[in-house]
């Protein structure tokens, strides 16, 4: 998946919006005004994932702990491209629930999560 692609995803997400707070050349979606995914400028995606994920992906070498964000149960993707695009999707989708999960009930319910 290239950077559209997780794009049009992450964006067809409920509440799901773009930022770029670390430049233009780094797209970072949010929900309810926290990431869940980040796209850096050499093409290099991380997203939040659950413990276990976290450690499935991380010991069997398919994404390595993200830089500054590791200790949050974050991974990191070199290129994207190199992962089938429906289970990249999956993990996008898993990653902005994780994130939508801990915002206050009332947020939810104003973005349409609750």
């Amino acid at each position: 998946m290239d950077r559209a692609g997780v794009g049009k995803v992450c964006l067809a997400l409920p509440g799901a919006t773009l930022d770029h707070p670390f430049g233009d050349d780094h797209d970072a979606y949010k929900v309810g005004g926290r990431m869940f995914a980040i796209v850096g400028g050499l093409g290099g995606l991380s997203f939040k994932v659950s413990d276990i994920a976290f450690e499935v992906l991380t010991e069997d070498g398919r994404a390595r702990p993200a830089p500054y964000l590791a200790r949050a149960k974050w991974v990191h993707l070199e290129d994207p491209a190199d992962w089938p695009d429906d289970e990249l999707a999956e993990h996008l989708t898993i990653a902005h629930g994780l994130i939508a999960a801990k915002l206050p009930k009332t947020q939810r319910a104003a973005l349409g999560l609750a």
